[in-house]
């Protein structure tokens, strides 16, 4: 993402609004592109004065509304085999269990997955093209549509444009000694928090190999009654034969 935003603040102004307009636009026609990560790179940029805030939220959230309504038409005219070739493209974010998914919650949550899915990677791909090919009422998709994508462009935007401000001016004014502290604190709460990942792994794998055992042991009974069994039917086989 930092080089994401590097490359961005290369361009001028109005290039960077485009671009965002652009990436998020397609995403929401159902192509995974990275339209979340140009958003945050660009509003992070805003914090440093290159671009204006106002500009990257608005170019968000009509490449969302628009994008979504394309990809509204597209599923409802292509449908589920619209879904499919896009799935057998993109197997990797769009395949049968993610799509699978994404059906799960429009039935769910109905019209509200799209407002909700304006926040969720995988129904930000497909909340247009499956609205479309559910024959979800355009009428309440595009206000769905335009509230979630409205919330989320602005929304995204003005917080990590705050949150790069406030950064921006502690960083600035913050003294050295401060700063070792930070860097300190960070480092000890990362080795504290993998060493208790590593510990419950530890307990969870020791668990999982007792009750590996249990099932072997269990499967091993069965068989060996069964075995014990077998030496006392011979005979009665036998002498049923003579």
């Amino acid at each position: 993402m930092i080089d994401v935003q590097h490359w961005l603040s290369a361009l001028p102004p109005g290039m960077v609004y485009l671009l965002v307009a652009g990436v998020i636009g397609v995403e929401s026609m159902g192509v995974p592109l990275p339209g979340e990560i140009v958003l945050v790179s660009s509003a992070l940029l805003a914090a440093t004065g290159v671009v204006e805030p106002e500009w990257v939220a608005s170019a968000a959230a009509f490449g969302a509304i628009v994008g979504d309504s394309v990809g509204y038409a597209l599923g409802r005219r292509g449908g589920r085999p619209l879904l499919a070739r896009l799935g057998r493209r993109f197997p990797k974010h769009l395949g049968p269990a993610q799509l699978a998914r994404a059906e799960q919650s429009f039935a769910r949550h109905g019209v509200w997955a799209v407002f909700f899915g304006r926040f969720v990677a995988l129904l930000r791909i497909l909340a247009g093209p499956l609205a479309g090919a559910l024959h979800v009422p355009y009428r309440r998709f595009l206000l769905a549509n335009a509230a979630g994508g409205l919330v989320w462009a602005f929304g995204t935007t003005y917080l990590l444009y705050s949150v790069g401000r406030a950064a921006e001016h502690w960083l600035k004014d913050i003294s050295w000694a401060g700063l070792v502290l930070a860097v300190l604190a960070g480092l000890g709460s990362t080795w504290w928090l993998r060493r208790r990942a590593h510990r419950v792994e530890s307990a969870d794998g020791g668990s999982g190999l007792a009750a590996a055992k249990v099932t072997q042991a269990a499967e091993v009974a069965p068989g060996s009654q069964s075995a014990a069994a077998a030496p006392d039917d011979g005979p009665v086989r036998a002498g049923n034969e003579h």
